[in-house]
C-alpha cells in the first residue's frame, strides 16, 4: 500500500472544487509512478468533485474507486425510507449522495447537513473525550435535517473514529453507514476479478508519503493505521 496524504492543502472540505481536481490530479499522477494498480480515493470531497474528472485521465480499464459509490451500493440491500448525510462543507454542497442514492434507491428521502467541525476535531485527538464528543455531536445530530432518519451515512474517512460515540448518541436505534468495509470489499472483488489480488502469506510493506511533514500529522496517522509508521516528504 502506499498511502500520500495532502498535508500541505488539508482540509480538502473547505477547498474548491477546482483546487480539489487540481491537488488530486498531482496525486494521481504521483501514484501512477509508483506502479500501483489500483488508486482509492480515500476522502469523500475529493471523491465528490473529482472522481469523475479523474477517471478521464486514466485508461480506460485502470481501477480508480471512489469511496461513495460502494458504500450507496451497500445500501441499496437495506429498506431504508430516509437517509441521513453527514460530512464536510465541499461534500455536503456537491450533493453527490443525494443524486447517487436517488439513483438507485426512488422512494429514499435524503436529508445532508454539513459538520465542518467534526474532522478537525477528530484530527486534534480531542474524540478520546468522551463528554466534549457528545455534546459536539447533539449539537449537530439534533439538528432538524435529521429528524426521523432510519439511518446515517459517515460521509467522511475521519467519522468511523467516532462511530462508536454516535450510535451511543442514538442508543443503537440508527443504523450507521461508513465506506470502511465497503470499500476494502469493493476493491478485494475488482482485484479479485482483473486476476491482480495478491495472494502472498508475506506480510506486506508500506509506503506512507505527505506532501508536508508535520509532529501532529505523524500522530493522527499512527492512531487511523494503529501501528508504527514513518512518513517520507514528497513536494509535488
Amino acid at each position: 500500500m502506499v498511502y500520500f496524504g495532502d498535508t500541505a492543502n488539508l482540509p480538502y472540505g473547505e477547498k474548491s472544487p477546482q483546487n480539489i481536481k487540481k491537488y488530486s490530479d498531482k496525486i494521481v499522477k504521483y501514484l501512477l509512478q509508483q506502479n500501483c494498480k489500483a488508486i482509492v480515493i480515500a476522502c469523500n470531497s475529493a471523491s465528490s468533485h473529482a472522481y469523475e474528472h479523474l477517471k478521464k485521465q486514466l485508461p480506460h480499464n485502470f481501477i480508480l474507486i471512489n469511496v461513495i459509490d460502494p458504500l450507496v451500493k451497500h445500501l441499496t440491500k437495506h429498506e431504508i425510507k430516509k437517509v441521513g448525510v453527514i460530512g464536510t462543507r465541499a461534500t455536503i454542497n456537491a450533493n453527490i449522495y443525494a443524486k447517487k442514492i436517488k439513483q438507485h434507491i426512488k422512494n429514499c428521502e435524503v436529508k445532508s447537513l454539513a459538520t465542518p467541525l467534526l474532522a478537525s476535531y477528530i484530527e486534534e485527538g480531542f474524540f478520546k473525550k468522551k463528554e466534549i464528543t457528545q455534546m459536539v455531536l447533539k449539537e449537530y445530530l439534533e439538528n432538524p435535517q435529521l429528524k426521523d432518519i432510519d439511518a446515517l451515512i459517515l460521509a467522511c474517512t475521519h467519522y468511523p473514529l467516532i462511530k462508536a460515540d454516535i450510535n451511543f448518541f442514538y442508543d443503537g436505534k440508527k443504523m450507521l453507514i461508513d465506506s470502511t468495509d465497503a470499500v476494502a470489499n469493493y476493491l478485494q472483488a475488482k482485484l479479485s476479478e482483473l486476476n491482480l489480488l495478491n495472494l502472498s502469506p508475506n506480510i506486506p510493506t508500506h509506503k506512507f508519503i505527505v506532501s508536508d511533514l508535520t509532529a501532529s500529522f505523524e500522530k493522527t496517522a499512527k492512531m487511523f493505521f494503529g501501528g508504527s509508521i514513518s512518513l517520507s516528504k514528497q513536494i509535488l
